[in-house]
């Protein structure tokens, strides 16, 4: 398992968390999530042998804020 922190902007409130959180839980591979709205950073823990970063990042910029 890979643990990364990812600064996401543009997240103020619970729907947000929701979306974020829902977005990443659906990959295959991911193991834990974790959003924390006061900073702005994602906690995400997945098996790097089923899924990129790249697409973590992606799936974050489909529900509509930035990955810095």
């Amino acid at each position: 398992m890979k643990n990364i922190t990812l600064n996401v902007e543009g997240m103020s409130c619970g729907h947000c968390k929701a979306a974020v959180n829902g977005a990443l839980e659906e990959i295959e591979g991911v193991n834990s999530v974790d959003v924390n709205l006061d900073t702005g950073k994602v906690e995400v823990s997945y098996d790097e042998a089923k899924v990129e970063e790249a697409k973590l990042k992606d799936a974050i910029e489909e529900q509509g804020y930035d990955v810095a």
